[in-house]
């Protein structure tokens, strides 16, 4: 089995910082291409009806043009459109304090709180750029595109990290907000979503 494939089966997720990934260049591993889950679908359609019902029929549109087949990847613009998608959301998640991208309060290891260590960290510039690169390929790869994931493997970045599903939850309402700002129909945005939500349970330690 390939590590993309592992990847997906118990991942991706990007938690954003949640971008990591497996790093592998089987990318022809069309299975890799979709959440792999009936439950990160499931998740995804209620993340969509629930956003429907607080706000009404999407600006976005149901996306009932034809796609000619087109990957999701192309739908979604290729690399400018996957730029923007990640530049806006990554920005949107780490001012989030819902999200607690800096891990603050957030300490691992050690025994009945002796020995433990924080998890807090400061994002440098160059560390943002590098999570936004981390995170373009991983959404280009994982929705059909040419892209090489140079990324770690999604549960051992995150882990230590005690992130919860609030905190998850928290994260995909972010890319939501985004997705229905750059006016993303909504069948791309479930789609999106439901690979998004696939990755939780190599994110989420504390449920």
């Amino acid at each position: 089995m390939s590590r993309i494939k592992r990847c997906v089966d118990g991942f991706v997720a990007v938690m954003l910082a949640f971008v990591a990934g497996c790093g592998s260049q089987e990318t022809k591993d069309r299975t890799f291409f979709t959440s792999g889950s009936r439950e990160a679908d499931q998740r995804a359609e209620q993340r969509m009806a629930k956003a429907g019902q607080l706000g009404g029929a999407n600006r976005a549109g149901d996306g009932s043009k034809a796609t000619d087949k087109k990957t999701l990847n192309e739908r979604l613009g290729g690399d400018s459109g996957i730029d923007a998608i990640v530049d806006d959301f990554v920005n949107r998640a780490i001012a989030d304090p819902r999200v607690n991208w800096e891990r603050k309060g957030v300490s691992s290891g050690g025994f009945l709180g002796i020995g433990s260590h924080s998890m807090q960290r400061e994002l440098t510039d160059g560390e943002v750029a590098r999570l936004k690169r981390m995170f373009a390929q991983f959404i280009s790869l994982a929705t059909g595109g040419p892209a090489e994931y140079e990324g770690r493997d999604m549960k051992e970045v995150h882990h230590g990290m005690h992130i919860t599903n609030a905190e998850f939850d928290a994260t995909i309402g972010d890319l939501k907000v985004t997705l229905d700002k750059l006016q993303i129909a909504n069948p791309e945005q479930k789609e999106l979503l439901a690979i998004m939500e696939s990755t939780r349970p190599q994110v989420v330690e504390d449920r």
